[in-house]
């Protein structure tokens, strides 16, 4: 599909265009004016499931990352713990999706931060489990982690690779080819006995414009083969067939993670921007988000940087189908303001071809009958 209008052009609106939902939409501009006039998306969708329920989500800023992190869990400590105590252990699951670049993984800092909080709170095991699109024990390490696992042992901190581990559920998704086929997700993040802690951050992303809470869970979840098996296999590439796809495939995992899911943290304090989630560059926004409203938290992530909510696919979906909070006049926000800390993000270089869910789906056939 062709975009009328340069790269140029488009990076110059898109700077002094704003995140508020109310602005003239950049739909029908990316996609060359071929959706109707009227039909562009100017606000939320009809929920399927409406959410009834407020969100709330603490907004921290500081100077150090770690109390960041443990402030904005004691900021929600009463939406925390009625949850935490019917659990018997707690999965911290970070985001590695580079093994070797920092500015792109969850840093030990802010797993250190999670761990101030559980410390006094919570006795039992807590399982720090990735299922890296690598190899995870080498990410691990990269980042200190086993670090983190040594100097926490009275807190029983262990690491754990989901991909060698190798235990799974198989949930249905639909393929490149709009086909059932089956995607094994880690069975580690779907027990009823953990209390799963989301560590994410505030980056740009290729698909799905940010990643954040719902991206990093449910991107995590699915496996790959383990370093001695043969043939090899990767089910997160699934995920990648159509920008359609993508997003409601998204959103089938996460309605079948979030009973788990226990609380979502957003480390902000050297977010990324430009062509992440791996190869883009840091912003200082030195905050930190909290919320056990998943849905609510990416919707307060996207607000201070500065993206237009309307743009969040994933989001939207998992919103109308009942998982969480995205009407911003619907979440309590804690701490800070957002427009305090708003700052404007740059955005992936396929911004135009990320936004293309909105438009009209014209790569199938017509209809028949």
């Amino acid at each position: 599909m062709k975009v009328n209008f340069s790269r140029r052009s488009f990076l110059g609106f898109a700077a002094g265009a704003g995140a508020i939902a109310s602005q003239v939409p950049l739909s029908r501009i990316l996609l060359g004016q071929q959706i109707p006039p009227g039909a562009e998306p100017t606000g939320l969708p009809e929920p399927v499931v409406a959410c009834s329920r407020r969100g709330t989500v603490a907004l921290v800023k500081g100077e150090d990352r770690r109390k960041n992190v443990l402030h904005a869990l004691e900021g929600i400590d009463d939406q925390i713990q009625p949850a935490l105590k019917k659990r018997k252990y707690v999965v911290i699951k970070p985001n590695n999706v580079s093994m070797n670049n920092q500015l792109a993984a969850t840093h030990a800092d802010a797993l250190q931060g999670i761990l101030d909080y559980l410390e006094p709170r919570f006795k039992g095991p807590v399982i720090i489990a990735e299922s890296s699109a690598g190899e995870t024990m080498h990410a691990f390490e990269n980042f200190h982690y086993d670090r983190v696992a040594r100097e926490r042992r009275t807190q029983q901190v262990s690491l754990e690779d989901l991909n060698e581990v190798g235990k799974y559920q198989t949930i249905p998704l639909l393929s490149a080819d709009l086909r059932v086929e089956p995607v094994r997700l880690a069975a580690r993040l779907l027990d009823p006995d953990a209390f799963v802690v989301c560590a994410a951050m505030l980056k740009t992303h290729n698909v799905c414009v940010a990643s954040l809470s719902i991206k990093n869970m449910c991107l995590g979840a699915p496996l790959h083969s383990a370093r001695k098996e043969r043939p090899g296999w990767n089910d997160k590439r699934k995920y990648h067939g159509g920008i359609r796809q993508t997003h409601y495939n998204i959103m089938l995992t996460a309605q079948r993670l979030a009973p788990s899911w226990g609380v979502a943290v957003l480390d902000g304090y050297e977010g990324m921007e430009g062509n992440g989630p791996a190869s883009g560059t840091p912003v200082p926004s030195r905050l930190a988000i909290a919320s056990t409203d998943f849905v609510a938290a990416d919707r307060v992530g996207v607000e201070v940087m500065g993206i237009n909510p309307l743009w969040m696919a994933t989001q939207q979906y998992c919103w109308q189908v009942g998982l969480g909070q995205y009407d911003l006049a619907k979440i309590d926000v804690r701490g800070e303001t957002m427009a305090s800390l708003r700052r404007k993000y740059r955005l992936h270089q396929d911004i135009e071809n990320e936004l293309q869910w909105m438009g009209p789906l014209t790569d199938v056939p017509p209809k028949l009958g």
